[in-house]
């Protein structure tokens, strides 16, 4: 009996190779149980899955796992609220801290902003939640 079936979820799961990883996409109509608050569940499933097959394995192989494209939206979603909150610290002139984010999420955010001279991003705390600080940066700091 699968993983799935055992969480009581009936769903379709397709398999396909991507830049060395092997990517799981599950299609259903339980995806909320599946994906979790901000993701938390899908990333559990993930590094469960991730343990059980490597330890079967004699190479080391990623597993991404993903549910009705919802990494997709939410990279989306997350960009979009970088943006925003960019937008905000450069018109008051203070720093804007958000979170706690996982390294996945929190990376999308640095990245999303970080060709914007006139900002700067900072995780912040321990463990694998951060926030994140978006840091306007003073004329005299930006570099060309």
């Amino acid at each position: 009996m699968g993983l799935l079936e055992r969480m009581g979820v009936h769903a379709e799961v397709d398999g396909s190779l991507k830049e060395g990883d092997l990517c799981l996409e599950i299609k259903g109509d339980q995806e909320g149980m599946l994906i979790g608050k901000n993701g938390r569940t899908l990333e559990a499933l993930q590094i469960l899955i991730n343990r059980m097959i490597n330890k079967r394995v004699k190479e080391s192989v990623r597993v991404v796992l993903d549910v009705n494209h919802y990494r997709e939206r939410r990279a989306d979603s997350l960009i979009k609220m970088a943006n925003r909150l960019g937008e905000k610290a450069k018109m008051t002139g203070k720093t804007v801290t958000v979170g706690p984010y996982n390294a996945h999420d929190r990376r999308i955010i640095h990245i999303a902003l970080q060709d914007d001279p006139s900002l700067q991003t900072q995780s912040i705390g321990e463990g694998d939640l951060k926030e994140i600080s978006i840091i306007p940066r003073r004329e005299k700091d930006r570099t060309p």
